[in-house]
């Protein structure tokens, strides 16, 4: 089992910088791929970043791609996601997930979710 606890949350303005933390707990986390999601009201939840167990393989999604970084730290057992130039449609709850196996941008092949945090940016 893993227990995953997302913060960094909050309000900001345009072009703004947030930075998320995924803390993670139980067993075997550095194994796992980690990936961040979000979800706007009314909308699926769509696929954001991702970052490979070893930290050598990241992904974006186009929408945030030069602006959004993934990364790891296996000592601290965090995964952060740095936002830069914060746009109003980056507004949305930000989850990070875990899971096993092959590198996938797909929410259902992730195994646990943490509670999210919400970001806002205001225009």
């Amino acid at each position: 089992q893993v227990q995953l606890v997302e913060s960094g949350g909050g309000l900001v303005q345009v072009g703004g910088s947030l930075r998320l933390s995924c803390a993670a707990s139980g067993r075997a986390f550095s194994s796992y791929r980690i990936g961040w999601f979000r979800q706007a009201p009314g909308k699926d939840r769509e696929f954001v970043a991702r970052i490979s167990w070893s930290g050598g393989n990241t992904y974006y999604a186009d929408s945030v791609k030069g602006r959004f970084t993934i990364s790891r730290d296996y000592a601290k057992n965090l995964v952060y996601l740095q936002m830069n130039s914060l746009k109003p449609e980056d507004t949305a709850v930000y989850y990070c997930a875990a899971g096993a196996g092959a590198l996938t941008t797909i929410p259902d092949r992730y195994d646990y979710w943490g509670q999210g945090t919400q970001v806002t940016v205001s225009s």
